[in-house]
C-alpha cells in the first residue's frame, strides 16, 4: 500500500514539467492536420488536432447536379470521417507526452471520445 506512495511523490515532483509538456503539445494540435473524404474524394474535408475544421473542398461536378441533400451527406460524412482521424491523431500525440493520461489524471478516451473506439475508422462515410 505505501510502497505507490515514492511513485505519487515523484509525481508531484515532475507536475510542473509535466503540465508544460501536455501545454506544448496541446499547443502543437493546432498544427496537425488530417483529411476525411466522402463520395469517393468528391468532398474532402481538412480538420486540425484541436478538432476544428480548416477547410471544405467540395468537388465542382457535384456542386452542379444541384444535389443539396446528396451534398449536406457528403460534407457531413467527410467532416466526420475528418474527425475521427483528428481524434486519433490528438490521442495519439497526447500519450506520446503523458504516457496515456490526459490533463487531470483522465484516460484519453474520454478526452476524445472515440479515439481509438468501436466508432473510429470509417465513421460517418456514407
Amino acid at each position: 500500500m505505501f510502497g505507490q506512495l515514492g511513485n505519487l511523490a515523484e509525481l508531484m515532483k515532475n507536475a510542473g514539467k509535466i503540465r508544460e509538456s501536455m501545454a506544448r503539445a496541446t499547443e502543437s494540435l493546432g498544427q496537425v492536420q488530417v483529411e476525411g473524404t466522402a463520395g469517393g474524394g468528391a468532398v474532402t474535408a481538412k480538420v486540425n488536432g484541436r478538432l476544428e475544421v480548416v477547410s471544405v473542398r467540395i468537388d465542382p461536378k457535384l456542386l452542379a447536379d444541384g444535389d443539396a441533400e446528396l451534398l449536406e451527406d457528403l460534407v457531413t460524412a467527410a467532416v466526420n470521417a475528418g474527425l475521427v482521424k483528428a481524434r486519433d491523431s490528438a490521442a495519439q500525440s497526447l500519450a506520446s507526452i503523458a504516457g496515456g493520461l490526459a490533463p487531470g489524471g483522465l484516460p484519453l478516451g474520454g478526452l476524445f471520445p472515440g479515439a481509438g473506439g468501436p466508432d473510429s475508422g470509417d465513421a460517418g462515410r456514407p
